[in-house]
This record gives structure tokens, C-alpha cells and sequence, in this order.
């Protein structure tokens, strides 16, 4: 007799990004553990617009044992080395927030504290000259960054609408079973308050010991069955649609996303080996839905593809995303607009919390408390850095951006702030996304200037530390000179795979 306990049913409400993704985790990782059962409608459909990620994507393709080429293709996929946010800080100035460094520490004194020392007296140069990112994504150059290099990371940046299906291929063919069709009714046991089973419109009944709700913003299992609460955020993060519209692409292309501002929120730019995925975010309080999509249509660079489109959603999260035997991964679990391209890493941190934390047998309360701590986590620090791009403004050029500036911030996001403005400092954490770099980028490329630095940095003569930083630039424009243009290394790839120009 095998001692193995019996394996977890595990059902999955809902295809696209997030099901799908959730499918292939737990075939490749926990397939010894459990049956996979996603349930999706093509009637219902997708949101289907999250096209750029963040550097983890990377990890998760890997972790999948996908070949990187191979997806990059199935997806129309191109690299992305950053986001660059025009218009945010005042209208007219523009900086990278890169997936890589600004320098190297020297004595243990992050970078940018020397270079504050001499921006303070004029000398320096410019910061974004010491990223190896941003000097790539400027003259429109790619190449992947040594293995264990902390200089530059990158990301994809792909066609949504071809990334669940290329999972779902990838599921299937490892065990996952699919069922095609509306639930029409959800079965609750009336001793536990678990879900039981949920029941089709064809009358099939499928019964699940654990379910993952990823039904977007119905939330039909963690929201409208269970109950759970809904924290809005919408007093910090006020932009509630999205029109978006597909168009051609008529210039270079670009390794990494472009962010807008425009009157009443921002405007996203991404560029995919087929076309361009464009959008406008904004406050339905500031502006109309046909205001917004003129807006957008004369602001694309290319020919349109499709009609505008406009998406509703409201910014905030579950109080708990994990509650009974339901998981609420992706939409169903929260929502934070794409300004940073968190969508996606948001869905791949849930798995990987659900993975790290699967039941073996019953589910146990701690495991719950965990994964629920960890995704607020996640949430609550995202949102405050998403926060600090619409506070960190001097424009009083429209009501939405008046609004922005003077409305109060988080406490979390305040004590950051005062740090950052008394001291150059970066408040540190082990959990949770954006690191020093990343935020740096954002207070000094929207003219957050603070009053001091690390006194270890006025260890240096002036004019050796300005030498020093002089040399870092010219290393890193010879670094990034040597590398082949971006669309000749993916064109050049292709080729290799076999794919027809």
C-alpha cells in the first residue's frame, strides 16, 4: 500500500493570464501533489491588455522549463529594459525607472549618495548616464546581461492574448484537464462554509477541495460567494478606466514601455514585434469616456487596428485573498493599474505563495494567515510606490494632477518620503517589490531633491569622485556601444528559430 496521501482536487474558475498561469505552476511543481481542473467560458472572455512585466516573468518562463526564443516567438514578444515616464514630474521632463543599478556602492554607500554630493555642487553629470539600462534603452540597444550580473536585468514585454493560450497548450499536454463552459451555480457545505462544487450550465457538477478564483473582477467565488470585503483605494489612486487600442508600428523598436501623462491620469506605450499596444488610464471623474478615447487616438504613433476599447475597475484589494478553501488569484484578488507593470508579477507572487504554502490534506489556518500577509504585502507596497508618481508632481495644469498633489498619502508612503527628503536614504525591506533603485529613480527624476546624503560620501575629494563618476559613465556608453541594436538581436534570434521574417 502506497503511504503518498490521496491528491488535492484543485479547480480553477476562470482562464487568461492568471488561470492559466496558475494551471502550468502547479502541473510542472506540484503535480505529484495534485489534479488540475480549469474551467473557462469563451464568452466571458479576457481583459487581455496587460502586455509589459516585470523582471521575474523571467524566472517563472524558466522555472517552467520554457525556452525563452520559443516564447518569446509564440507571444510576438519583445525585451524590455525599463518604463519611461514623460510629463510626470512637470510637463516637459522625462526619466527611465530602469530594471537595473545606478553605479556600484563604493565603501558601502549606495551610489547615489556621492553622486547627490556632487549634483549639490554642480559637477556629476547625469545620473541616468551611470545605468547601463538606461544608456540601452536610449540608443535602442539589447543584449542579455551576463549570468548573476546586478548591472541590468530585463523583462518581455508580449501579446496578452497569446500568453494564456500558449500556457494552457503547455498544461494540457502535462495533465491539466479543461472544461469549456458558465458556471451557473456554486455549492457551499453547510456545516464548513467551504466550497464544494461548482455547477456548469451543461449539468455537469465539479467537485474541488481547493479552489482558485480567478474570475477577474467578478470574483464569483472569493467576492460574491464568500463574502470577502473590498479595500478601496481609490482616495490615493483615483483612475478608474482604461480605453485601449492596438496600432502599427512605425519607428525603432523600443526595449522598454513608455508612460504619458496626460490631463487626467497616463497614457502607456509598448511596443511588440507585431504592433503597439497603447492606453489611456484615467479618472472617470476628470474627464469622459469619449473625451479619453479621442485623446488616445490622436495621440498614436501608428494606424489603428482596432476601435477603442474601454475597461472599468476600481483600485484596492481583498481584505483576505485566501478565505475557506478558496484562493483569489489576479483581478479577483485585487487591483492596481498597470503604471508599473505589476499585474502580472502580482499573479506570479500569489502562485508562488499558494505553491510554497499547499495543503497537504486539510487546510490548516496558519497556512491562510500566511499567504493573506503576504500578498497585503505585496499590495500595500506597490501601491504607495504607485502613489508617489501621481503626489511627486509640481504640474497645476488640471484638476486630476491638482488633485494628486495636495491629497494625502499613506502614512507608510509619508515616513518614505520624509526619509528620502531629510537623507537620501531608501527605506529597506526583505519582502515586497521595488528595491533602492527603483525609487530613487522616481524621487529624482520628479525633482525630489533632499537636503542630505550619507556623510561617507563627503570622504572623497570633489574633484577624484567626479573623475571616478566620469569613468563610470564612459565605461558604460563603451559597454553598451558594443551591443547589437534591439531589433537586429530579435530579428537575429528568429532567424535562428526558424521564424519568417
Amino acid at each position: 500500500m502506497s503511504d503518498q496521501p490521496p491528491k488535492t482536487r484543485v479547480v480553477i474558475l476562470g482562464g487568461g493570464t492568471a488561470g492559466w498561469m496558475t494551471a502550468a505552476a502547479l502541473v510542472k511543481q506540484l503535480g505529484h501533489a495534485c489534479d488540475v481542473h480549469l474551467i473557462e467560458s469563451e464568452e466571458i472572455g479576457i481583459v487581455g491588455v496587460g502586455e509589459a512585466t516585470l523582471p521575474h516573468i523571467r524566472f517563472f518562463v524558466e522555472s517552467l522549463g520554457l525556452d525563452e526564443a520559443d516564447f518569446m516567438k509564440a507571444t510576438h514578444a519583445t525585451f524590455k529594459l525599463g518604463i519611461e515616464f514623460h510629463d510626470f514630474g512637470r510637463i516637459g521632463t522625462h526619466y527611465l525607472h530602469p530594471f537595473g543599478s545606478f553605479g556600484a556602492p563604493l565603501n558601502d554607500v549606495p551610489f547615489h549618495h556621492y553622486w547627490l554630493r556632487l549634483h549639490r555642487a554642480g559637477l556629476g553629470g547625469e545620473l541616468w548616464d551611470t545605468s547601463v539600462c538606461n544608456v540601452m534603452a536610449a540608443h535602442h540597444r539589447f543584449e542579455p546581461p551576463p549570468s548573476g550580473s546586478p548591472l541590468y536585468n530585463y523583462a518581455y514585454q508580449f501579446d496578452a492574448t497569446l500568453f494564456g493560450p500558449h500556457l494552457r497548450s503547455y498544461s494540457l499536454a502535462r495533465g491539466a484537464i479543461r472544461t469549456e463552459g458558465k458556471v451557473v451555480d456554486v455549492e457551499v457545505d453547510g456545516t464548513t462554509g467551504d466550497v464544494a462544487a461548482l455547477k456548469m450550465e451543461s449539468g455537469e457538477r465539479i467537485e474541488g477541495d481547493l479552489f482558485v478564483d480567478c474570475s477577474g473582477f467578478r470574483a464569483l467565488l472569493i467576492g460574491q460567494i464568500l463574502q470577502e470585503e473590498w479595500e478601496d483605494w481609490s482616495r490615493w489612486l483615483p483612475c478608474d478606466r482604461a480605453v485601449a487600442m492596438p496600432c502599427t508600428s512605425d519607428g525603432p523598436l523600443e526595449p522598454y514601455t513608455r508612460a504619458h501623462a496626460m490631463s487626467a491620469g497616463w497614457r502607456w506605450r509598448i511596443p511588440l514585434q507585431h504592433r503597439v499596444g497603447n492606453g489611456y488610464v484615467y479618472s472617470s471623474a476628470h474627464i469622459s469616456d469619449q473625451d479619453a478615447a479621442d485623446a488616445l487616438v490622436a495621440a498614436v504613433e501608428g494606424k489603428a487596428l482596432a476601435d477603442p476599447r474601454v475597461l472599468r475597475f476600481r483600485a484596492g484589494r481583498r481584505t483576505r485573498s485566501w478565505s475557506k478553501n478558496v484562493v483569489a488569484v489576479g483581478l479577483a484578488s485585487g487591483f492596481l493599474e498597470p503604471l508599473e507593470s505589476t499585474s502580472i508579477y502580482l499573479v506570479q507572487g500569489a502562485i508562488a505563495q499558494l505553491i510554497e504554502l499547499f495543503p497537504i490534506g486539510a487546510i490548516r489556518h496558519q497556512d491562510r494567515d500566511e499567504f493573506n500577509h503576504a500578498v497585503d504585502v505585496e499590495y500595500d507596497r506597490i501601491r504607495d510606490f504607485l502613489i508617489l508618481h501621481y503626489h511627486a508632481t509640481t504640474r497645476e495644469d488640471s484638476s486630476f494632477w491638482n488633485h494628486t498633489r495636495t491629497m494625502e498619502v499613506p502614512d507608510s508612503l509619508q515616513s518614505k518620503m520624509k526619509l528620502w527628503r531629510r537623507s537620501a536614504r531608501v527605506a529597506k525591506y526583505s519582502q515586497g517589490l521595488f528595491f533602492e533603485p527603483s525609487w530613487v529613480a522616481v524621487y529624482v527624476g520628479q525633482g525630489i531633491v533632499p537636503e542630505g546624503w550619507d556623510q561617507r560620501a563627503d570622504a572623497w575629494d570633489s574633484g577624484k569622485l567626479d573623475a571616478a563618476i566620469e569613468r563610470v559613465r564612459r565605461q558604460v556608453h563603451e559597454r553598451v556601444a558594443a551591443m547589437p541594436e534591439h531589433q537586429t538581436f530579435i530579428s537575429a534570434r528568429n532567424a535562428a528559430i526558424g521564424l519568417a521574417e
